[in-house]
């Protein structure tokens, strides 16, 4: 198996680094808020799929680069670059399975948020084990804004901060201090940005004294209500949005900094 340090040149959006047994994933586009573009969902599981293997690294941090975000979720922008309903779908997917490489890594995943965390930056703090806040962080799954649905948070947030809490989410668009997020579960801790690196590192140095076979174990046996069969029926809802009228006029409107103008809402069924 090639050496973490032989490929890092690899990630064109993620930069890596390990000091010891603590493997640090930075998500370095800070100009635009460290937006996910659609190489980012590969590079991240590629990451994964080498830090696993390389039968060194026990404990990983995941990171936004810049000051102001952890990740504020989807580039919208490139949205409409994807063309056909396949296209989309295998979109998803590829999304769904990084989220449940970090879910289901046999190693310890803490995210460091520096900031926003909105969308898919929120959803990504879902799928890791732990999360730490700096006091400045605000969460959020504002999607609906524009047409769609945090498909990944909508299964796993439930388990976290219960369903009103979700839905609330979901439907408002409000975000929430790292406080009210600790309040409530998402943040495990909060601390001043200036120390939230060095306490992930702190946390991360001690989780990689522990065993790491112990904690896998531990890890998979909390995991085994995650409902599979789910993740397939938000796929293909989540595809099914993406070309939708809602989506296309929420985007528009994004872009246009605009107020959407939605369509009606569905019929009962």
């Amino acid at each position: 198996m090639p050496d973490l340090e032989t490929l890092i040149d690899r990630f064109g959006y993620c930069d890596v680094t390990r000091e010891g047994a603590v493997a640090t994933i930075v998500m370095n586009r800070p100009e635009k808020l460290n937006a996910m573009t659609r190489h980012f969902w590969k590079d991240l599981r590629d990451i994964f799929d080498l830090i696993q293997d390389d039968g060194r690294t026990r404990v990983a941090i995941i990171a936004g680069g810049g000051d102001r975000a952890f990740s504020a979720g989807g580039d919208i922008a490139g949205f409409d670059e994807m063309d056909g309903l396949e296209e989309v779908r295998a979109f998803q997917q590829d999304a769904m399975d990084t989220f449940a490489a970090v879910e289901f890594a046999t190693i310890t995943v803490i995210a460091a948020v520096n900031g926003i965390a909105f969308g898919g930056g929120c959803e990504l703090t879902l799928a890791c084990d732990i999360t730490l806040a700096s006091d400045d962080a605000q969460f959020g799954m504002p999607e609906s804004r524009i047409g769609l649905v945090p498909g990944y948070g909508v299964l796993r947030a439930p388990d976290v901060i219960g369903r009103h809490m979700t839905k609330y989410l979901v439907a408002s668009c409000d975000s929430i201090s790292a406080q009210r997020a600790y309040e409530i579960g998402l943040v495990q801790a909060v601390y001043p940005k200036a120390k939230l690196m060095d306490e992930a590192r702190a946390l991360a140095a001690r989780i990689a004294t522990r065993s790491t076979v112990a904690i896998a174990v531990g890890k998979r046996l909390i995991n085994m209500g995650v409902d599979r069969a789910a993740t397939d029926s938000s796929i293909e809802a989540l595809a099914m949005l993406q070309h939708s009228a809602d989506r296309n006029e929420g985007v528009k409107a994004f872009l246009g900094k605009r107020p959407p103008a939605f369509g009606p809402p569905p019929r009962r069924r």
